[in-house]
C-alpha cells in the first residue's frame, strides 16, 4: 500500500490549492480515506474524510465551507480542494486510510512508531502574505 499526497505550496491568505492523494497497492473503494494536517508543535489533527461505505463526507468545524474531499475512482486518487485559505491552514497535509474509520477520523489513533493505518508522505502548504 502507498499513498503520495502532493499539491502543496505557498499561496496567499484567500487563496486556493487542490492537493491530490494517489494510492497504488490498494482498492480505494474498499477504505475510508482522510486529509489530515499537522502543524509545527501542534498535534495531527483530521481535516475531512471520505466514507466509502457510503460517500459521506465529514470536514472539521475549521474547514467546512472552505474544503471539499472528492474522489476520482478512474485514478485512484483522492482530492482536497482548499479555499478562501487563512494562515491557521498553514501545516504539512497527509492523506491516509485505515479499513476502520474510527481509527483515523475524527482523530488519527496514535501507536508506537506512528499513527494506525496507511500514511503517505505529506505535502506542505504555507498559506502567507
Amino acid at each position: 500500500v502507498q499513498l503520495q499526497a502532493s499539491g502543496g505550496g505557498v499561496v496567499q491568505p484567500g487563496g486556493s490549492l487542490r492537493l491530490s492523494c494517489d494510492g497504488s497497492g490498494f482498492t480505494m473503494d474498499y477504505y475510508p480515506i482522510g486529509w489530515f494536517r499537522q502543524a509545527p508543535g501542534k498535534e495531527r489533527e483530521g481535516v475531512s474524510c471520505l466514507n466509502n461505505k457510503d460517500g459521506s463526507t465529514y470536514y472539521a468545524d475549521s474547514v467546512k465551507g472552505r474544503f471539499t474531499i472528492s474522489r476520482d475512482k478512474t485514478k485512484s486518487t483522492v482530492y482536497l480542494q482548499m479555499n478562501s485559505l487563512k494562515p491557521e491552514d498553514s501545516a504539512i497535509y497527509y492523506c491516509a486510510i485505515d479499513p476502520d474509520i474510527s481509527m483515523i477520523w475524527p482523530t488519527p489513533t496514535k501507536h508506537i512508531g506512528g499513527f494506525v493505518g496507511y500514511w503517505g508522505r505529506g505535502t506542505l502548504v504555507t498559506v502567507s502574505s
